[in-house]
């Protein structure tokens, strides 16, 4: 059943056998799996069915490092979690999510990568990876070229070395998790969820060694706590590493975090455009039809172009991954990404349109957008005209494809996830996030593109155009959302949180679950490795209570 928390005496306690915090992607998975079981579940989610405003602004937080998304708007606070934010046009009505696994060599240990490697290798989280797909409602478990493509319809771009491939995702439509599965659980004997219930602090044995509660509160006041067997943080990156810091009145420094490892190594995907891609032959929008979305099998899917695994290997990089968006180029509009006045005023008035919520600063901000009223409406052109490529090809208009870089962040210690010295409405000490980069992430994106340029032009496919040359010019990088690293699962307790079996260190009963395991992040977006890690994890519980 699902519970309104605001409707709970003060003090109450709640008994349960296992407590699973947070009702997001992996929270929702790992409850799914324990329908019809044995023993008695209790899901607790801080936000309601559907988004408000009073809760989202529960994660207002401080940016410190590189600029990213306003905290408050970079997670979802509802049930369902991050696949309120799941935005990507599939047709006939529906908005998902692309999603591929981790490439094998994402799980090794690379010398030229610090810090990075998994506790196994892909082929052995390949059956969850396989059952996540169940889960996401995907197509087949395979993302080989050859299962998707159509040589006549939809070929792969015919590169004439090993060096450059093609990489296949599907796309799962985002329903299931906020509606399919919440009716799932909702009619569940065994599971009561309660939302707008915050977790505030867990409360363990003098040790240190066992969780005996955890505390929550609603913002109408009444506060209780749940007492169970054992406890699952599902709480994204950003969240569970803040409530292991704020559970400190037993170990100074938070709950698992006698290394100092718990919020650090934050990693986020590097989502950026920059360069051009610039063909020669005539008809390459309908020969590049493989990479835009479309269906296949009745699965919808898209291709992106990475490097090969002995790429990597030989050129010691980060893995890598670009989509080729096709564009129009009209004599007067020029290549360079426009970061114009103009395009910042005109960003700024969408910004406030679409988001509803004013910018720091928004008076002085407002000034620019009077004094560069021109800009605004060139600006408002330009981007117009790179949305309608599709459109204009069919009026002899000249193709470019513009490059949509998604690069793995090489793991950073000094990344990290802290606490502010602001407390939100419930007391709780906000989330500082000091996302920073170092020069080999730029310097491994360049390498990259210089190899595609070299790959296009050998291949007799034209050639790029680079603008990023310099690894200190940062480009404007805006991440994709992905929360990864900061409770990395590592057998050394030395080097991450949770061991292979994704319990924190040093704590018998305390597990978590979701991308804050992820030692590396590879390029792919993170959900179908949550899922999977999710499954693997509910198995583990499963046989622990019998």
């Amino acid at each position: 059943m699902i519970i309104d928390a605001r409707t709970l005496p003060s003090n109450k306690t709640i008994r349960a056998d296992v407590c699973i915090v947070g009702a997001g992607i992996a929270g929702i998975t790992v409850a799914r799996e324990f329908i019809g079981k044995e023993f008695k579940v209790c899901l607790l989610e801080s936000g309601g069915l559907e988004p408000d405003r009073a809760t989202q602004s529960l994660y207002w937080g401080e940016n410190v490092g590189l600029p990213y998304y306003e905290l408050d708007t970079a997670r979802g606070c509802a049930f369902g979690g991050s696949s309120h934010r799941w935005s990507v046009e599939l047709g006939d009505n529906r908005i998902g999510v692309r999603l591929r696994p981790l490439d094998a060599i994402d799980f090794e240990e690379r010398d030229w990568l610090p810090h990075s490697g998994w506790p196994f290798d892909k082929s052995y989280l390949d059956p969850f990876y396989e059952r996540a797909h169940s889960v996401c409602r995907i197509g087949p478990y395979t993302y080989e070229v050859e299962d998707w493509e159509d040589p006549e319809i939809t070929p792969k771009l015919p590169f004439v070395s090993e060096r450059m491939k093609t990489a296949i995702f599907q796309f799962g439509p985002r329903d299931p998790f906020f509606n399919d599965y919440r009716e799932e659980i909702g009619r569940a004997e065994n599971i009561s969820a309660y939302v707008f219930a915050n977790a505030v602090e867990m409360e363990t044995d003098t040790a240190a060694q066992t969780v005996s509660h955890i505390h929550a509160a609603c913002l109408e006041g009444n506060r209780f706590r749940v007492s169970a067997k054992l406890y699952i943080l599902a709480l994204g990156g950003i969240d569970t590493p803040r409530l292991l810091l704020l559970s400190n009145k037993k170990q100074r420094d938070g709950i698992g975090n006698q290394n100092d490892l718990v919020g650090r190594f934050f990693m986020e995907h590097l989502h950026f455009y920059s360069g051009f891609y610039l063909p020669d032959r005539p008809d390459t929008y309908n020969e590049t039809a493989l990479y835009r979305i479309h269906k296949t099998k009745s699965v919808p899917i898209m291709a992106k172009l990475t490097l090969s695994e002995n790429t990597l290997r030989n050129e010691r990089l980060a893995n890598y991954c670009v989509s080729i968006l096709p564009r129009v180029r009209p004599d007067n509009l020029p290549l360079q990404a426009d970061q114009s006045e103009g395009a910042k005023a005109r960003r700024l008035l969408r910004s406030v349109m679409v988001d509803g919520r004013l910018p720091d600063d928004f008076t002085g901000q407002l000034k620019d957008v009077a004094a560069n009223l021109g800009g605004v409406a060139t600006a408002v052109r330009k981007n117009a005209l790179r949305r309608c490529g599709r459109f204009l090809h069919k009026q002899k208009k000249v193709i470019v494809y513009q490059l949509d870089q998604m690069t793995e962040q090489i793991p950073n210690p000094d990344s990290r996830v802290s606490l502010s010295d602001e407390c939100d409405a419930l007391g709780r000490r906000r989330v500082r996030l000091d996302w920073k980069l170092s020069p080999l992430d730029i310097r491994s994106v360049m390498r990259a593109q210089e190899i595609m340029d070299e790959e296009v032009r050998s291949s007799g496919l034209g050639s790029l155009q680079i603008d990023l040359r310099d690894e200190n010019d940062i480009p404007k990088i805006v991440g994709g959302w992905h929360h990864m690293g900061t409770t990395r699962i590592h057998t050394d307790p030395k080097k991450g949180v949770v061991d292979e079996n994704c319990r924190v260190h040093d704590t018998s009963n305390l597990y978590i679950a979701g991308p804050s395991l992820f030692p590396t992040g590879g390029y792919a977006n993170p959900v179908l490795t949550a899922v999977a890690l999710a499954i693997r994890l509910a198995d583990h519980i499963k046989g622990i209570m019998g």
